[in-house]
């Protein structure tokens, strides 16, 4: 029997020392990421037969995807999305509604209730498919070894032959302007705001601040959208994207560009910025209730033991092979963490690769075929080459465009802003790139992914018969605008 010293000695072992447990089964693969990239990949390893388990330390799967980004900044999108058809263009088409209200709260809760549904899902499958799911946060301790620490306290120490590093992105800061998450938010703020504001300066002119500010514009919002850079969305086809701020002029937005943010004060009001021209010159103030930070993100890959462990880094990008391997064989990274578009799909279409590969030996990303898409009104959809890419490159190329003003679904449907663009190869007629601004952009870019996939040329896509009358016939149109010549313009 122990004395009573001895056992407080026990006690308080057992309480302050952290329970460390190995686990008994050696995995084929551990996945440290449970975002699009990881559970994907983590599914996938299940569908063949391996030993897989993933570590989240969220504690909902989905990663900044499904909890704070694509999944409920879509939701908020579409619900402001109908507010302002309701309210500017029902009564165009004989459709009396009298006067509407938002109620921010329910918009909220219906985006949250799509959250958690889609996240039980994950969870679901991971158990379909026998997916071991681990809650906490995971350190790589040797090249075969992950150590968790657990959310609900305690170690686990998971034994495996190959590590898979998913751990996305956060969003990157500026030195000054302080985020709060209140009056100065990120996109994750921007997706908890109590109150519509009435002014709303967004910094940064890329895919993130323009959805989310499109959000409040429709509510009622006036939104600034201060870039740093002479344009939006870069990367973006220039022409599309100059075609594109002017229809966000047009819902009332406003825009200041090759400007710089200085400084940003909170004041009993809201936040005052202080901001200058990006080449130098005289500053001047702007007030706000709330600014929403959207300067683009950041990998997160820290704390996770690669410096120890020695994994070769750009940055705080992951650096990887053809295969997807780091210098240390067996580690594996996608995503986020590594170089490339920070895109969901493109995560993906990696983790399936990677697992691929080991179960395999063969994986496959087309990185020339990876869709973008801003998820605004009109939408912005673009894959592969942009007409500035074949300048730049030296490619001699061939441009075929088509108006939606000129395709009768749109006109039907009213909604006829934007245009579809197609870079072709002069000499083989292949077609490079598709880039289209309009209503279902984000649906109709898939033609172009697998005219690029495939190899196809505008004359297949054009010799293709489309159903009339809809909006992907304006595809058909500029394909063959860019092989021959368009019919109806």
């Amino acid at each position: 029997m122990l004395k009573s010293g001895a056992f407080r000695s026990v006690l308080r072992r057992s309480v302050l020392q952290p329970r460390r447990a190995f686990s008994s089964t050696e995995y084929d693969l551990v996945i440290v990421g449970g975002g699009p990239g990881g559970y994907v990949a983590a599914i996938k390893a299940g569908q063949l037969g391996m030993k897989v388990a993933c570590v989240e330390k969220r504690g909902a799967l989905g990663g900044t995807c499904l909890n704070v980004g694509c999944i409920p900044s879509k939701a908020l999108l579409n619900a402001s999305h109908f507010y302002h058809e309701a309210v500017h263009r029902f009564p165009n088409i004989g459709i009396e509604t009298g006067e509407l209200k938002v109620d921010l709260s329910k918009m909220m809760q219906s985006k949250t209730k799509a959250v958690s549904g889609l996240t039980k899902g994950i969870e679901g499958l991971f158990k379909k498919n026998k997916v071991i799911y681990v809650k906490g946060h995971g350190k790589l301790t040797s090249a075969k070894q992950v150590t968790v620490a657990l959310t609900d306290g305690g170690e686990e120490v998971l034994n495996t032959k190959n590590i898979l590093i998913a751990t996305g992105s956060e969003p990157a800061s500026l030195p000054t302007i302080p985020v709060d998450e209140e009056t100065i938010v990120t996109s994750t703020g921007a997706l908890e705001l109590k109150e519509i504001p009435k002014r709303m300066v967004v910094v940064g002119g890329g895919v993130i601040g323009l959805e989310l500010g499109s959000v409040y514009s429709r509510l009622g919002t006036e939104v600034t959208v201060v870039e740093f850079l002479n344009r939006i969305v870069p990367g973006t086809d220039s022409e599309i994207a100059k075609a594109f701020q002017t229809e966000l002029k047009k819902q009332g937005f406003k825009f200041m560009l090759s400007t710089k943010v200085d400084a940003a004060v909170k004041t009993p009001t809201g936040v005052k910025l202080t901001i200058s021209p990006a080449k130098g010159g005289d500053a001047k103030e702007l007030e706000a209730d709330v600014v929403l930070v959207s300067t683009g993100r950041r990998p997160y890959t820290e704390g996770l033991g690669l410096e120890d462990l020695g994994v070769e880094m750009s940055g705080l990008q992951v650096k990887t092979d053809g295969h997807l391997e780091t210098n240390i064989p067996g580690v594996f990274a996608i995503g986020d963490a590594i170089a490339g578009p920070m895109l969901a799909h493109k995560a993906e279409e990696e983790g399936i690769a990677v697992v691929e590969y080991l179960k395999k030996g063969v994986g496959h990303v087309n990185y020339d075929a990876i869709p973008g898409v801003i998820y605004t009104h009109p939408e912005v959809a673009t894959v592969g080459k942009s007409e500035d890419d074949c300048k730049a490159e030296g490619i001699d190329y061939k441009i075929g465009k088509f108006p939606f003003m000129a395709n009768s679904r749109a006109r039907t449907n009213d909604d006829a802003a934007g245009m579809v663009k197609v870079v072709t190869d002069r000499k083989t007629d292949r077609l490079l790139g598709m880039h289209i601004m309009g209503t279902n952009a984000g649906e109709m870019i898939h033609e172009g992914v697998l005219g690029i996939e495939y190899g196809a040329s505008s004359e297949d896509l054009a010799r293709t018969c489309h159903a009339h009358p809809t909006l992907s016939e304006a595809i058909k149109e500029a394909c063959l605008a860019a092989h021959d010549k368009a019919i109806h313009f």
